[in-house]
């Protein structure tokens, strides 16, 4: 059995950097190369996605629109945050102290199966609710060029 993947927010950020015109950094090529097998996402992780793309990045929205295109070919559809998930995340935040939003993330992951979800933002090695937290970065950082 394969594992399924969850990605993060910081995963689409890092794999489409080169596009957004940011710094070589090591973080972009691994992230393109685990996006590159697909995953599971939420809306929860377009919507920051956007937002940060939009912000941060200053891509305009045809640009955010054609990312977002190829992030729906790589990894289907995304998975909508339900009134379960919400609670399911709750109950996550109560009993392991995390920010909701970072619980919405994990209770997504455990709604669609996800063996693992692949983040910068939580313990690495750490396993809530059957689904195990990867940073896939450790070991990456900004190149000296």
């Amino acid at each position: 059995m394969t594992s399924k993947v969850f990605f993060d927010t910081n995963v689409l950020l890092y794999a489409f950097a080169r596009k957004a015109g940011s710094p070589l950094d090591l973080r972009t090529d691994k992230a393109e190369e685990i996006m590159g097998h697909g995953g599971v996402l939420s809306v929860q992780v377009l919507n920051e996605f956007s937002d940060v793309a939009s912000r941060k990045s200053k891509l305009s929205w045809e640009e955010i629109a054609e990312l977002l295109r190829i992030v729906e070919a790589l990894c289907g559809r995304a998975l909508p945050i339900t009134a379960e998930i919400h609670e399911a995340a709750v109950d996550i935040s109560k009993l392991h102290g995390f920010r909701i939003y970072d619980s919405l993330i994990l209770a997504a992951a455990v709604q669609a199966g996800c063996t693992t979800v692949y983040t910068e933002d939580l313990q690495h090695g750490q396993v809530i609710n059957g689904v195990r937290i990867e940073n896939p970065f450790l070991g990456t950082s900004i190149s000296g060029a």
